[in-house]
């Protein structure tokens, strides 16, 4: 007997381990949030500073363009990933309050959906009614359930709306830098070549980043996400081919 405890004990380690370290959960807010800032910020920074330059041919005014933007996007993708992560709580609660009303109010009604969410879950009979049972038994037990089950609403932690915010607005920063280096360094015309391939390079990696954090084809992804992306920031560009400010003689 204590052979098989310290079997049991071993086993459960390693089991722990595996779930702990070497195949953890990841942590998906925050790895939509890098996403959502930093691909947001390169592709709108990058669409302005193509159209900017094929407007202008201005290497200057395609720096100041792109800091202004990048400043602003970042407080604005900041400012919206805070208002609506408490939005999503507000909702979330909203409806939870909803469904503790009408729990008091037309408990049979409530009773039924619950049977009729895991009737089509495939139970039936007396397990059907075993499980109907013990859920209707505790109040929290059952909205909680009818707003995971029903709504397929998640609870939203207000505290987070904060760190989202920062998240995603130096996101944004860093996202939105990147196609602004080669300005920096290179003449106009080449710097928009090597801006463009910049950005499809570190939207491709991203998206491969992405593929293996969660799920999907690392390669696909990554296409998926540069196309994507950059088709997105030639639109800017062929703005300001169309809009060329005509040379001062």
């Amino acid at each position: 007997m204590k052979e098989l405890k310290v079997v049991s004990r071993e086993l459960h380690s390693k089991d722990l381990d595996h779930h702990n370290h070497t195949d953890p959960h990841k942590q998906a807010s925050a790895i939509s949030d890098i996403i959502l800032g930093g691909q947001d910020g390169l592709v709108n920074v990058l669409g302005i500073i193509l159209g900017v330059a094929a407007a202008t041919g201005d290497a200057y005014i395609v720096l100041v363009a792109g800091l202004a933007a990048t400043f602003a996007e970042s407080v604005s993708m900041g400012a919206v990933a805070y208002t609506s992560t408490v939005a999503d709580a507000d909702y979330y609660e909203s409806e939870r309050e909803r469904e503790y009303r009408h729990i008091k109010e037309v408990p049979n009604l409530e009773k039924e959906e619950i049977r009729s969410i895991y009737a089509n879950k495939g139970f039936d009979g007396e397990m059907l009614n075993k499980i109907i049972d013990t859920i209707t038994a505790n109040q929290d037990v059952w909205v909680a359930v009818m707003m995971a089950e029903e709504h397929q609403l998640q609870p939203v932690n207000r505290k987070h709306a904060l760190r989202s915010a920062i998240i995603v607005g130096v996101a944004a920063v860093i996202g939105s830098l990147i196609p602004l280096i080669p300005f920096m360094f290179v003449p106009i015309s080449a710097a928009m070549v090597l801006s463009i391939s910049l950005s499809a390079f570190v939207l491709f990696t991203v998206g491969v980043v992405k593929a293996r954090m969660t799920v999907g084809h690392p390669g696909k992804s990554g296409i998926e996400m540069a196309a994507i992306g950059i088709t997105s920031a030639l639109v800017g560009y062929a703005v300001g081919v169309l809009l060329k400010v005509p040379a001062v003689p």
